[in-house]
């Protein structure tokens, strides 16, 4: 039986020196730990050892931190605007700066873990979360606020990503399933969670409380991060470290993503699509993202997104089905409370509830799946499988209404949940399968990216989509015709206009306007959701 454990053996987290034996000097002893590690994951017995099942363990609740923070404030919003007095636009932003810092970064902290170690670079990640996180819990006003949502959103991003990175420097190829599937639940119990605690604290106690629980999360998270996430740390001293660095690919990223996400989030909003405002940053981004592509393929010594992970079909399709996953996920996470809200006029917390059905099932489904696949070594029947319920079960959501009952409408988001929830372990477990092993780390990284760039992405698409059948559903009613271009802006904004009316043909007229654009956006969704399973029948493996 082989031992993964920590350092205090001999055969100490063998699969980091595999992963890592090409950047630094080869040795006898890590070309034995690299054929060590094939060894294991052709399916020979495998034991993590208690320092490594802890290790694990602060992974976890590291992830489980992350989600939360990322999902609680969304409900919380009207308290804060209103105990900061500030404009509905800085609310929006202080919930958009987290998710738009914590996706760019994902990337840069995977590749610096290549050069300085994981365990700083978490500890570095924790220290960015703590700092932004004390920043939110003692606003005054929403500058800091701001400045505390995005150094959180970047330490976060660390987390997320190096959480996942690290699985790869624990176990064998072949385990990996389960582990990732552990991680997914997690990541799915502090999604469904996040908005019932935010609701609960900004109605019963002080919105500050959302930032206050970080601080247990984040002791035990150092605490054990420093004392058994003791990884093999990376040769050379800091000068040959800090030379290593892709200072230009980095900046070129971090500056072309920043520019692309941002008018994603406030088209429409902040500033109409069609503004200068809007289309400027996006060619902006998008040429930068080409230069950067060129200048990663061509100059860069060491990459922070090498190339090659793209050269394999099964690894650019997964990729792809990730981007598409995060795109569907975020935007049923983000809209379906708005049925719950504006159509059902459920508060916070009860709305929170609600979400159980579309969620709870995402966490069992990626933890049994997880386990089959690291059973018997095959992915793709888990990739297919999850692509057919979850386009199954997005084509039943198409079918709610403004009437339809609890029962119904538990029945109807219960689909969709399993089949994303078969998609976290299997993909990742792609993507891993088809990658040479020293481009493991970034690669894992990358899926975790493409994730968070579909959730950026399907927020934004689906406002656009939203607006656009808002208002030609509003011009059907003449009552509510004059007022469609104003009641079309803002899906989240038009819940508090629909819960401060009074029962009226009017009000029932907007809900079905409100319902029957939702429905669009579903329908989108599973549009996509069928357009990645025909992606999908390109995996190549088992």
């Amino acid at each position: 039986m082989t031992q993964y454990s920590m350092p205090s053996t001999r055969s100490s987290y063998k699969s980091e020196s595999a992963h890592h034996s090409s950047l630094t000097t080869t040795t006898r002893s890590s070309t034995k730990l690299s054929r060590k590690k094939n060894d294991n994951d052709q399916g020979e017995k495998f034991e993590l050892g208690w320092r490594g099942v802890l290790a694990f363990f602060t992974l976890a609740v590291l992830a489980l931190m992350a989600a939360l923070d990322g999902t609680s404030l969304s409900v919380a919003l009207p308290a804060i605007a209103k105990a900061l007095k500030g404009t509905a636009i800085e609310a929006f932003w202080s919930g958009t700066s987290f998710l738009l810092c914590s996706t760019v970064f994902q990337p840069s902290f995977a590749s610096l873990s290549c050069i300085f170690g994981r365990r700083p670079m978490v500890l570095v990640s924790l220290l960015m979360f703590f700092i932004g996180t004390v920043f939110c819990a003692i606003a005054k006003s929403f500058t800091f606020m701001l400045v505390g949502r995005s150094l959180q959103g970047s330490g976060g991003g660390g987390i997320i990503a190096l959480s996942e990175v690290i699985v790869t420097d624990l176990v064998p190829l072949r385990l990996r399933g389960k582990y990732f599937g552990i991680l997914s639940a997690m990541w799915s119990l502090g999604s469904v969670s996040g908005p019932i605690l935010g609701g609960g604290f900004a109605e019963k106690v002080s919105w500050r409380w959302i930032f206050y629980i970080n601080f247990p999360f984040i002791g035990i998270g150092v605490i054990f991060v420093f004392f058994f996430l003791n990884l093999r740390r990376m040769p050379g001293s800091l000068v040959e470290k800090l030379r290593r660095i892709d200072y230009i690919g980095t900046f070129l990223f971090i500056s072309s993503m920043a520019s692309l996400l941002i008018p994603l989030t406030w088209g429409g909003i902040s500033y109409p699509w069609n503004s200068w405002h809007t289309i400027v940053p996006l060619v902006v981004g998008a040429a930068g993202l080409v230069l950067f592509g060129f200048y990663e393929y061509r100059f860069a010594r060491d990459p922070i997104v090498p190339p090659m992970i793209f050269n394999n079909r099964t690894a650019t399709v997964s990729f792809i089905g990730s981007a598409l996953q995060g795109f569907i996920l975020w935007c049923s996470l983000y809209y379906m409370p708005l049925y719950f809200e504006a159509v059902k006029e459920y508060n916070p917390v009860i709305t929170g509830v609600a979400l159980f059905p579309a969620t709870f099932t995402v966490a069992p489904s990626a933890m049994i799946v997880g386990a089959a696949i690291s059973r018997t070594g095959r992915y793709r029947w888990a990739i297919w499988s999850g692509w057919v319920v979850s386009t199954i079960g997005l084509g039943l959501v198409c079918l709610i209404k403004v009437n339809t009952s609890i029962h119904g409408w538990i029945l109807l988001n219960i689909v969709p949940g399993l089949g994303l929830g078969i998609l976290f372990p299997s993909l990742g477990y792609a993507v891993q399968a088809a990658a040479v092993p020293k481009n493991v780390p970034i690669a894992v990284a990358m899926f975790s990216f493409f994730r968070a760039l579909g959730q950026a992405i399907g927020v934004a698409i689906g406002g656009v989509i939203f607006q656009n059948r808002m208002r030609a559903n509003l011009l059907k009613y003449s009552s509510l015709a004059a007022r469609a271009s104003e009641y079309s802006q803002d899906a989240a904004g038009l819940v508090q206009v629909i819960q401060t009316m009074t029962d009226s043909g009017e009000k029932s007229d907007l809900k079905t306007a409100y319902t029957d654009s939702l429905r669009t956006v579903w329908a989108v969704n599973c549009v996509i959701s069928g357009i990645a399973l025909l992606l999908s029948l390109f995996h190549r493996g088992v």
